[in-house]
């Protein structure tokens, strides 16, 4: 998307969060409220983005670093003023500029994009985002006039009668004509009971002008919810995990319980896999078909896992490669290690990865067979059709088609406890 530039509102001081912490930057399945913001916004194919951040910016700017401009707010005095801190990056630029909230974590990129795909199309100089309700709910009113442009959004504590029962509903989100918005901005006063400079009169000001102004309504009023507290955070969360879900099942994945399954961003699983319930599935993991994973299973990242695998009970792998119809069933720990086809890994076993200083890795070979309660002290290569004895330790390298056994020699000792 070419000749687009994005803002992300991020000056807000979020005092409901009761955190030390800048609300932005809690997270939700393991990514900060403002990252998943602007994640959104890049896929939707937008990668000029400018945050304004002003309170505890600090934390904000850690969280995104050099993937965005800033502009700073010092006072917050409203949306209009948050705008016009991006000043030195809108003068001079033609084309469009989107503009939204950065506690909204779960817009759809696909949503961002048809928001601007119809203020081009359209050649609206103003196209906002809008939700309808059937509840009554606080947020500013779309008035239309006869040809359906929007003609102002009314704030809920100023409607009339009439205007309360309109269900249309602003969420503070826009996609504006650059040089239109360079200019209304040098209209904007704040001759309000606030002393604050509103982005909502922008709308207005375009409209006076004779200007096209345009509205377009989410399909999902779930993606617009936003984060003001903990319970907020939750909500979104449970609804992300949701929407992860859904999608794949309908992509044929077998998920036996959608609420206790937690499934992140950017997983890909096959069809016909299935997923038991209390199994979390971290970013990036890849998963074939025809796999069985979990109950009470925790797949880490860099974890990938061939078809017609099982990954079982009370299992964790983490960076692990996992070949085709291999199983894990249940009580282990898979750390930094490659696993050919067609093996069994006993209960129990564990790879020794972490020395206290670095982490290295194991490799055990296809169709090999490690026996319950087995250490493997990595690194260690064991090769193809590899036996190891149930509780052995394993230090040195196994040999193809090689039993393994690494126990002290047992002593029993008659008597020694009748006195104890």
């Amino acid at each position: 998307m070419q000749d687009v530039i994005a803002i992300v509102m991020a000056a807000g001081q979020g005092t409901r969060m009761k955190s030390k912490k800048s609300k932005l930057v809690h997270k939700i399945y393991g990514k900060e409220i403002i990252l998943r913001a602007v994640e959104n916004v890049k896929k939707a194919g937008i990668n000029n983005v400018i945050a304004v951040v002003g309170y505890q910016r600090e934390q904000i700017q850690e969280v995104l670093g050099n993937s965005v401009e800033y502009a700073i707010q010092e006072e917050q005095l409203g949306t209009g003023h948050a705008v016009m801190q991006c000043s030195k990056y809108l003068e001079g630029k033609k084309g469009k500029v989107l503009i939204l909230n950065g506690d909204h974590p779960i817009m759809r990129p696909e949503t961002l994009k048809k928001l601007v795909d119809k203020s081009i199309e359209q050649k609206e100089a103003a196209t906002i985002l809008t939700m309808v309700h059937d509840q009554v709910i606080p947020y500013g009113k779309i008035i239309h006039d006869e040809n359906g442009r929007v003609k102002e959004i009314v704030e809920h504590k100023d409607c009339n009668a009439e205007q309360l029962k309109i269900k249309e509903v602003n969420l503070g989100m826009y996609c504006f004509d650059i040089e239109e918005l360079n200019d209304a901005l040098g209209k904007l006063n704040n001759d309000n009971a606030q002393n604050e400079y509103y982005l909502t009169d922008v709308l207005k000001i375009m409209y006076n002008k004779g200007l096209n102004t345009g509205s377009i309504v989410v399909g999902d009023n779930a993606e617009v919810l936003g984060v003001n507290d903990r319970m907020d955070l939750q909500i979104l969360t449970k609804a992300l995990q949701l929407r992860i879900n859904t999608e794949l099942m309908k992509n044929g994945v077998t998920i036996e319980d959608i609420n206790n399954t937690y499934i992140y961003d950017d997983v890909e699983i096959g069809m016909d896999t299935i997923i038991h319930p209390n199994t979390t599935i971290k970013s990036g993991v890849v998963i074939g078909e025809d796999c069985e994973i979990g109950p009470n299973a925790y797949i880490r990242e860099g974890c990938k896992i061939a078809n017609k695998a099982k990954i079982g009970s009370f299992v964790e792998i983490k960076k692990a490669i996992i070949g085709e119809g291999t199983k894990v069933p249940h009580l282990s720990y898979m750390g930094d290690c490659d696993i050919g086809a067609k093996t069994n890994i006993g209960c129990g076993t564990i790879t020794c990865n972490y020395d206290g200083f670095n982490k290295s890795k194991t490799v055990i070979g296809e169709e090999s067979f490690i026996g319950s309660n087995t250490n493997l002290i990595a690194p260690v290569t064991l090769g193809k059709n590899a036996f190891v004895a149930a509780g052995s330790t394993i230090t040195d390298d196994v040999p193809d088609y090689s039993l393994a056994i690494a126990r002290q020699r047992q002593t029993n000792k008659e008597g020694w406890n009748k006195n104890k």
